[in-house]
């Protein structure tokens, strides 16, 4: 971990919902590193809302292709139900992303770098804390509609 990715906001909870196992324990590495906290990992839909409900994350960190299919749009509508979660896609799939973008606020496209997980991770930090939008991190893309904080 690079000391530009040293957490740059306060710490929030995170829900990983990625299938590949390595992938997931890299970025559960990542976030603890940044000063966040990994409140799950799940690799299929049914346990990522079982999860996400039990636990309530500050954002739900979703890959689109599961271990039960392309389950993540299923499993991102769920999460950002509840107005405590903000959901950013990670994904090789964007194409996949209906045009609501299932309530997400916006995707990181894989393979993602660490400086944009970063980044992205401290500009929604600043939006849920109410301070002025900065501009979109570069490898952040959100959703057409979420011109406001999450």
């Amino acid at each position: 971990m690079t000391a530009d990715a040293a957490p740059s906001g306060p710490s929030l909870r995170i829900l990983v919902v990625e299938d590949e196992a390595l992938i997931a324990l890299e970025l559960e590495c990542l976030l603890d590193d940044l000063g966040h906290v990994t409140v799950g990992v799940a690799c299929n839909s049914s346990e990522a809302i079982a999860v996400g409900r039990a636990t309530a994350p500050d954002v739900a960190l979703v890959d689109i292709h599961l271990v039960d299919g392309p389950t993540g749009i299923e499993v991102a509508r769920a999460l950002a139900a509840d107005p405590r979660t903000t959901v950013v896609f990670m994904t090789a799939n964007a194409k996949r992303i209906p045009d609501d973008f299932a309530g997400a606020f916006g995707v990181i496209a894989k393979p993602y770098s660490e400086r944009v997980v970063a980044s992205t991770l401290a500009y929604l930090a600043g939006c849920r804390a109410g301070r002025p939008h900065a501009p979109c991190p570069d490898g952040f893309h959100p959703a057409p509609a979420c011109a406001a904080a999450p």
